[in-house]
């Protein structure tokens, strides 16, 4: 990620990683789409021309440097958007997070199918953050959904935070962002590149994420909810990518979303 605190500076050893990181880069590609020379035509993303079967894995700091900025101090690329977003943003069970959406039946918060079961009531921290800019709040609510393909759940809250939801949107960015609460730390914000969207599932990469990511966010750079961090598939020389399952093909799935919950934004 670009952006980082003021003041925060590589140590010694950063020229190092960071020549150990673009030694990675060449030996694996950076996977970013292009447009072969003289043909005008996009090139096929790597990540789309073999489409694995889903599954959640661990691996996911994407290069040498784990790039998280505390919500509240974050000062990036997304800072005309993001403080009007991440209030939204909510601890699942301290395992997972989630993002309260706007809904034609009712806001509900979207999370990673593989957090939480049918039936189930979580409990749900919102404004968990470093340096808090309000008190926290804490409350419960119901799995009404759950899938693993594509991986999401929707939990209907018993109290609604004073909170605005964030809206659905089908157009990806070349950036985007994931706040998020990794390991079941406080609030962070991390940022990225778009790489392909194909099967349901969308890619990115140069976007950390870690244990506890899993159900957040994916916003474009609009802050619209474009689709939700399910896998972690970067290493610490950034091959790989970083992937989640599009809101449209939740929006699909579901029986409470509606086609009109979700636009081109």
């Amino acid at each position: 990620m670009r952006s980082r605190p003021p003041g925060m500076s590589l140590s010694h050893w950063g020229p190092l990683l960071a020549g150990t990181f673009f030694l990675g880069l060449a030996a694996c590609g950076t996977g970013v789409p292009g447009e072969p020379p003289g043909t005008g035509l996009a090139e096929v993303p790597s990540v789309c021309a073999s489409v694995k079967k889903p599954e959640v894995r661990g691996l996911s700091q994407c290069g040498p440097l784990r790039e998280f900025i505390p919500i509240n101090r974050y000062q990036g690329e997304f800072s005309d958007v993001i403080q009007d977003r991440e209030d939204a943003v909510v601890l699942i069970d301290g395992r997972c997070t989630g993002t309260l959406i706007e809904a034609s039946a009712g806001p509900v918060v979207v999370t990673a199918g593989h957090c939480a079961r049918l039936g189930d009531r979580a409990l749900l921290v919102f404004n968990f953050e470093e340096a808090s800019d309000g008190d926290p709040l804490v409350t419960e609510g119901s799995v009404i959904e759950q899938s693993l393909e594509p991986d999401y759940a929707l939990i209907q809250l018993d109290v609604l935070p004073a909170v605005r939801p964030v809206l659905l949107t089908t157009r990806p960015t070349e950036r985007l962002a994931i706040i998020q609460h990794p390991r079941g730390l406080p609030k962070v914000i991390a940022e990225g590149s778009f790489v392909a969207s194909c099967d349901r599932q969308l890619y990115y990469s140069d976007l950390d994420t870690l244990v506890g990511s899993s159900g957040a966010g994916v916003l474009n750079r609009q802050g619209h909810l474009l689709g939700i961090h399910t896998d972690g598939d970067c290493d610490s020389f950034g091959c790989g990518t970083n992937r989640g399952w599009t809101l449209e093909s939740i929006v699909e799935a579901s029986s409470y979303l509606q086609s009109g919950d979700i636009a081109e934004r």
